[in-house]
């Protein structure tokens, strides 16, 4: 199931080994029989890197999901909590505890925190909000478990306030444990700490890759998404007519260990009709072969490629299915014309107005996350509103949908995504020109630069990346500095003896690592980069979460279940 992390210079399997070594040591320390609680938030993270049949060879025999009143009956020695550090979370169980101490034997208890960036992955977002910098310590303690696994990184550069904070903390780690660094060759050769912040556009805007689409559509949530089951219902046998549909959600893994996913994940829609049909033709060709086959060793090798080729045609049949189900939406009027005003906004063209298409969004009722979408990214591309059309973007808001959306707005404003026009001066134009961030006719089907993932918006933040590994950052001095918060290098002392040689021709790693999410549709910029034959630079991509523009808008709703 994992063994496509091991592929690549970098092996992620260590990352996810040293997870389960910490896991299973940690059920070790709790003799006897276990039964665990689940916050049901932690369920999916966790299941990327221990599935039951680790658990239950360390006595874990029930499992339940954490919720009020009573915990229902087990017969174990031990009771675990898997829970986030939310006191509502303590609430409940105290509650647990409390019912189940009062009514039964007493067990032994332990709580767990789920808050380890190197065991899950978080969202910073109440770094803007409430100042809070907790998520930034455990960024830079699960950087630092990097560092452990994989050598001491000598080059960290960044940009943004929360990636200086990074640093600032990972540097005074370093000095306080100065005895205890492990001698690894460095397997990194550079880390780029991108705040969020520094560009707020990028998820505001419709990803267009098959991957970023699927997300953008149905969700992808640790691996999985959730799709409608019609499409995907095994074809009727005779006498069946009348049998129901499936009504269940399909649930399918995504993940490069499916070699069609690997090789179409990071495609433009629009290259992915071209690329199934091919692959119809390479699978059909392949069992066309059995009629070619004549000897009884001819015979067996077909026979023994045949678990294969029935697996690569039952990945067409689901990826198919999923590019149509997309299509549908994709070749919509609507879709049109939202993405014909999020490109009218990038380009800037009438950014500094009231937009027509949002007043009758609005008027249409539709949800309000999409209207916050197109409101913020007009906003961030005319570096903030007339104070006049804020007004009445939100007046129309607030009275369409409720005034209880008073705070979401607020939380909006308090990040930077909605704000008012406080200079005449507007920097996006001039960071657009100098970073080339819209490329006119970007090549969707053999693309040559990364604008193709948002069919000709090249995403600021992968920009600042490629310009970092050449020609370097002096050379868009100006520009960094209309960017929000300080850009910065730190070198690291490496142990004596562990300086990397570097071999003719060979690839320098960066890893990248963002802070308040990353979409998609940039993590395909960034292997599109990767694969480059005269980029000189591997990347690996870390996070705090993976976003799109509903779920990072969600996470600042104040009512999140609003239309």
């Amino acid at each position: 199931m994992s063994a496509h992390l091991s592929y690549g210079r970098v092996n992620l399997n260590i990352l996810r080994e040293a997870a389960r070594k910490e896991l299973r040591e940690f059920l070790d320390k709790c003799a006897g029989s276990k039964a665990i609680v689940w916050d049901e938030y932690l369920t999916g993270p966790f299941g990327l890197i221990a599935q039951y049949s680790l658990l239950k060879e360390h006595e874990v025999e029930k499992m339940f999901t954490l919720k009020g009143g009573r915990l229902p009956a087990a017969d174990v020695k031990n009771i675990i909590f898997f829970v986030r550090p939310r006191l509502e979370l303590m609430d409940i169980i105290a509650e647990n505890h409390k019912l189940r101490v009062s009514t039964e034997c007493v067990h032994q208890y332990a709580v767990v925190g789920g808050n380890r960036v190197d065991f899950l992955a978080f969202m910073c977002i109440e770094c803007y909000l409430e100042s809070d910098q907790t998520s930034l310590y455990h960024t830079a303690k699960g950087l630092m478990t990097l560092q452990a696994l994989y050598g001491t990184i000598p080059q960290i550069f960044g940009k943004g306030e929360c990636a200086r904070h990074v640093a600032n903390m990972m540097l005074r780690m370093k000095r306080e444990f100065a005895g205890s660094q492990t001698q690894i060759l460095p397997v990194f050769d550079s880390l780029l700490l991108l705040d969020r912040n520094i560009d707020l556009l990028t998820p505001l805007a419709t990803q267009l890759t098959y991957e970023g689409l699927i997300d953008e559509v149905y969700g992808i949530t640790n691996g999985y998404a959730k799709l409608p089951p019609e499409k995907f219902a095994a074809q009727k046998k005779q006498g069946e007519v009348g049998k129901d549909l499936p009504t269940e959600p399909k649930k399918m893994q995504l993940n490069s260990a499916e070699e069609l996913y690997a090789e179409i994940r990071d495609k433009n829609f629009n290259a992915i009709g071209a690329a199934l049909s091919k692959k119809a033709k390479i699978i059909s060709a392949a069992f066309e072969e059995r009629h070619n086959a004549k000897t009884v060793g001819e015979i067996k090798q077909f026979v023994s490629q045949l678990p294969h080729m029935q697996a690569a045609r039952s990945s067409l049949a689901n990826h198919t299915s999923i590019a149509e189900l997309i299509k549908d939406i994709t070749t919509s009027e609507a879709f049109f014309d939202n993405l014909t005003v999020e490109q009218e906004f990038m380009t800037g063209v009438d950014t500094d107005k009231v937009n027509t298409y949002i007043e009758d969004c609005i008027a249409q009722k539709d949800p309000l996350i999409k209207i916050l979408r197109l409101v913020c990214m007009q906003s961030v591309c005319n570096n903030g509103l007339k104070q006049k059309i804020l007004d009445y973007y939100k007046r129309e808001i607030l009275q369409t949908y409720g005034y209880e959306h008073m705070l979401t707005l607020n939380n909006l404003e308090k990040t930077g995504l909605l704000k008012p026009q406080t200079s005449t001066r507007n920097n996006y134009p001039t960071i657009r020109k100098t970073l080339k961030l819209w490329m006119e006719d970007a090549n969707e089907q053999n693309p040559n630069d990364i604008s193709y993932v948002y069919s000709g918006y090249a995403p600021l933040s992968i920009r600042l990346t490629q310009v970092l590994a050449r020609p370097g950052w002096r050379s868009i001095e100006e520009v960094l500095k209309m960017l929000p918060g300080p850009h910065f290098e730190e070198r690291q002392q490496l142990p004596a003896g562990l300086h990397k040689k570097r071999q003719q021709g060979e690839n320098r790693t960066t890893l990248v690592f963002f802070l308040g999410g990353v979409t998609y549709a940039e993590v395909a910029a960034l292997r599109f980069l990767s694969q480059m034959e005269d980029g000189g630079t591997e990347y690996i991509i870390a996070t705090t979460k993976l976003i799109n523009g509903t779920s990072w808008i969600k996470s600042l709703m104040d009512r999140p279940e609003a239309p």
